[in-house]
């Protein structure tokens, strides 16, 4: 019972088979052993009358040679039923092995429809859910089971797009209302001799403005890189991108004392947007720096091999709830706070570096280190030429 509650559906298949027929052999062999069971009437040569003492020589031969046919009949018949209940099990052991190879073809056979409709859900990922199954054939329960995948997946892709058309939309459209309001205060401030507290208080505005700019910004460009189409797939290199950020944030690195050791390779190179791999070297930079205590250390390293370019940014610090860590790809997360974080933070940093990795088909490794800190690992697919590229996405 364990090995069929804890195995596979094409194992439970089998054992249920071999089961089956091997109960269904046995029953026949019991009823054929019934059914054939008539023994000769002779009686058992225990059982014969003794031969008449003093009766006629042939009568006493007659009996002798009887008793002597009965006994050759009897271990005859004994003989054939043994052979007959021998032949039986080991037609019955064999039988019962190759009904488990039956079985089990049987089971590759009747299940193979269900393994192609798990092989093709699992390659539909959000970034295609354009795909369907579009399972042909007679119109039975694995069809129905595939129709019916398709509708959900046709409901989620609308809703994938819908959800995206809104972030984008909504970006654009609060564009219109603050330039309106930075404009209006640019002309309360230009007017003659303002007053101190005008002053003051469009300074904060402005640098709310700011913020949700900045936040704008980041939905805009999480909604691109979650649309996964991108018109400037180009060669990148992951080292000079990391050098760039790194080189941008020079002041901020040493404004903050932090100490950095950066070992980047040009050689990590990888195919996708410059545009957005650019804006996640530096979302990792800038988280690398702006949750970083003062005098502390910040490694950087571009490196590729066979299995394509990494990205590691390492920072110090004090010791991660790994719980925590593992929710900073969602937006609007982050260490220790709810939705209001700190300063100048929108929460959506890493959240668009794990958008945009997940777009490039690469991966994203947050892991809290045992010493203390953060480390962010990015894996990317390796480079290829461009005509290799643009076979394999025209072959996708």
């Amino acid at each position: 019972m364990g090995m069929l509650r804890g195995g596979t559906v094409g194992r439970r298949f089998t054992i249920l088979y071999a089961a089956g027929f091997l109960a269904s052999g046995i029953a026949l062999l019991a009823l054929t052993y019934l059914m054939s069971g008539v023994r000769l009437s002779t009686p058992a040569p225990g059982n014969l009358p003794a031969p008449v003492p003093g009766g006629p020589p042939e009568l006493v031969a007659a009996q002798q040679r009887i008793r002597e046919l009965q006994t050759q009949l009897a271990d005859a018949q004994g003989q054939q039923e043994h052979r007959w209940l021998v032949g039986s099990l080991v037609a019955l052991v064999v039988m019962t092995g190759l009904s488990l190879l039956l079985g089990r073809l049987l089971a590759v056979r009747v299940l193979r429809p269900l393994r192609l409709i798990t092989a093709a859900t699992r390659r539909i990922t959000a970034e295609n859910l354009h795909e369907r199954l579009a399972v042909t054939g007679p119109s039975d329960e694995v069809k129905e089971l595939a129709d019916t995948v398709d509708g959900l997946l046709e409901r989620l892709e609308a809703s994938f797009v819908a959800q995206r058309r809104f972030v984008g939309n909504a970006s654009h459209e609060l564009r219109t209302p603050l330039a309106t309001i930075r404009a209006s205060l640019d002309v309360a401030v230009a007017k003659p001799r303002p007053e101190a507290q005008t002053l003051a208080l469009a300074g904060r505005v402005r640098t709310e403005l700011d913020r949700v700019d900045h936040l704008l910004d980041g939905f805009l460009l999480l909604a691109r890189a979650q649309h996964g189409a991108f018109a400037d797939r180009t060669l990148v290199s992951l080292g000079e991108l990391a050098r760039n950020a790194l080189d941008a944030r020079a002041s901020d690195i040493a404004a903050k004392g932090l100490s950095l050791d950066a070992g980047v390779r040009p050689e990590a190179r990888t195919r996708g947007s410059a545009v957005l791999l650019s804006r996640m070297t530096q979302n990792l930079v800038d988280n690398a720096i702006a949750h970083n205590q003062e005098g502390g250390w910040i490694r950087v390293t571009a490196d590729s091999d066979g299995s394509g370019a990494r990205l590691v940014v390492e920072t110090g610090g004090r010791v991660l709830d790994q719980d925590e860590v593992d929710r900073l790809g969602q937006p609007f997360e982050r260490l220790g706070t709810a939705r209001t974080g700190s300063e100048g933070s929108s929460g959506l940093g890493l959240s668009i570096v794990a958008a945009i990795v997940a777009a490039h088909g690469g991966r994203l490794v947050l892991r809290a280190r045992p010493e203390g800190g953060l480390r962010v690992a990015v894996t990317l697919p390796p480079a290829v030429p461009e005509g290799d590229a643009v076979r394999a996405e025209v072959a996708a």
